[in-house]
């Protein structure tokens, strides 16, 4: 005969002591076990902001609520001005399980260490890269090891110079029959107003599936696009997911799902059609170089289609995000900087006059437009969170000298380029020749004529082994823009509140608000009066 156990209240609260018990216990091991290891490192903790998974739990639910609210950058900033003063730098630590941390820095001592002299002590971790496979698969941007560096080898090549240097998918999509086309769309006189935000990641989009696959998906000319609006919407679930760590099973994944289907529908079949080519056929393509492509060059090396899948999504997203974001961040200073923009058409008209096509080497000798690309990767890097888990365990350097952070195997490290771009403790007062700079926070392209920073103090592109292999494409492409447009315009002017701007901070980080403006051609006349 079975006993039936009683379910009163005094057995539900003795069973609900025991679990409570046993939790403790339970956290209380983990949490020796997890200091006695940080102290093998010989390294001692960060200032402790959440000392347990409750409070760490809050931490990371509030961190989802300013994301929510597009606060994140002054919530990041919160968490060293809450720390108690420290001589281990901008570093602190939240307890998110037992045994397991979120360490967050932007300490450029830190960031040097976990990209380039502690390399493979820290990589994307299995955590990373399981939460991220859906999206990008086994691609250059989740894997660490063998994996990383297969994945960096199938690409690095077509982002030779040679293959850079030829603007002409940049001319297709940037021209008269491109972008400056949906420009000069937006009005019946000389003074255009468009949303400029929204042509730069549809061209951009263009340029980067012309680049890849051979054949645009057209996004200039079908602004609702399935793939464009997919490819966003699993972008913004990807964020939360990532910054919700180990609560990402409460973000519902449906639409998740249903975007990354859409993604493949467009993919696959550019895929399906490379794999049925020949070897010999594809060696011929890349000797005669028309037509010849990144998915051609890739399929060169492998026949796996979901090798190839995982590469090409993962460059779209870093050719298409990036490169828009820094571009729209750029004009929208430019309008709010009048005598930069004057200055930079100046350099453009004297370089290239008012229709000549630049070519490479003009874009390289442009040096105000380097300075003012610069300025704007400074204050906007296009990816202003990263983070990196630790694969052993391992020290970060303490900048006063002394023992460093201990960082356990499982332990993740957040860093921030953006926060640390901006942070004035960086940055001189005074120039070389005693004159005053300008604040960090302060869009000065000038700046870059009198002051160099410091190494690691500006790494937009991150640094290291994993350095952006397409950051010369994309500086190339962003530049061929702002020539082309500065060709036409004489003018901008900012249509939005610039009060109710912000800074969105999604994988990649861009204006919330868009950047609506009105563009005038040269030699407008307005109300009697020359602009």
């Amino acid at each position: 005969m079975l006993t039936q156990i009683s379910l009163s209240a005094p057995n539900l609260a003795l069973g609900t002591a025991v679990f409570l018990v046993l939790s403790v216990v339970y956290y209380l091991i983990q949490y020796t076990r997890h200091e006695l290891r940080i102290r093998k490192t010989g390294g001692v903790r960060a200032p402790v902001l959440a000392g347990n998974p409750i409070t760490g739990t809050l931490w990371l639910l509030y961190c989802a609520r300013a994301q929510m609210k597009h606060t994140l950058t002054e919530y990041f900033e919160s968490m060293f001005s809450r720390a108690k003063p420290s001589h281990f730098g901008d570093i602190v630590e939240l307890q998110v399980r037992p045994g397991q941390r979120y360490l967050i820095t932007r300490d450029p001592d830190h960031i040097k260490t976990i990209l380039t002299s502690k390399f493979t002590s820290f990589g994307k971790g299995q955590q990373f890269h399981e939460l991220w496979r859906p999206f990008l698969g086994d691609s250059i941007f989740t894997t660490d090891g063998s994996l990383w560096h297969d994945s960096r080898s199938l690409i690095r090549p077509m982002f030779i110079k040679d293959r850079v240097s030829d603007l002409h998918t940049f001319e297709r999509w940037v021209g008269q029959d491109g972008l400056l086309g949906k420009i000069a769309e937006g009005g019946a006189g000389p003074v255009k107003e468009v949303e400029l935000m929204d042509l730069l990641y549809r061209m951009t989009l263009d340029v980067t599936t012309d680049f890849l696959l051979g054949a645009a998906v057209g996004s200039l000319d079908n602004p609702r696009a399935e793939f464009a609006e997919a490819f966003n919407e699993v972008q913004s679930i990807q964020t939360y997911l990532t910054m919700l760590g180990p609560l990402e099973s409460l973000i519902p994944r449906r639409r998740y799902h249903r975007g990354i289907r859409a993604i493949d529908r467009f993919v696959m079949p550019y895929i399906d059609a490379a794999l049925a080519l020949p070897h010999d056929e594809l060696e011929k393509l890349e000797n005669s170089d028309r037509g010849f492509t990144f998915l051609h060059s890739i399929a060169r090396y492998t026949r796996d289609p979901r090798v190839l899948r995982d590469q090409i999504v993962a460059v779209l997203l870093a050719g298409r995000d990036t490169t828009a974001a820094t571009l729209s961040w750029a004009f929208l200073e430019l309008s709010r900087h009048p005598d930069a923009f004057q200055r930079l058409r100046r350099e453009v008209i004297d370089a290239v006059g008012r229709s000549r096509a630049p070519t490479y080497d003009d874009l390289k000798g442009m040096v105000y437009l380097r300075h003012v690309l610069n300025e704007t990767l400074r204050l906007y890097p296009a990816v202003p969170y990263n983070l990196r888990t630790a694969l052993e365990d391992a020290t970060l350097p303490n900048p006063a000298g002394g023992p460093g952070v201990g960082v356990v195997e499982g332990d993740t490290v957040v860093y921030s380029t953006f926060s640390m771009q901006r942070c004035p403790s960086l940055y001189p007062r005074i120039d070389d020749r005693g004159e005053p700079l300008p604040e960090p926070a302060v869009f000065a392209p000038e700046r870059w004529e009198v002051w160099t920073p410091r190494a690691w103090n500006y790494v937009p592109f991150n640094g290291g082994p994993r350095i952006c292999v397409g950051q010369n494409f994309a500086l190339t492409e962003m530049a061929y823009c702002v020539v082309r447009i500065l060709q036409k315009y004489d003018r901008l002017e900012y249509c939005g509140d610039w009060d109710a701007q912000y800074h969105e901070a999604e994988i990649v980080g861009r204006p919330g608000k868009g950047v609506r403006v009105r563009l005038w051609e040269e030699h407008v006349q307005i109300a009697g009066e020359e602009k």
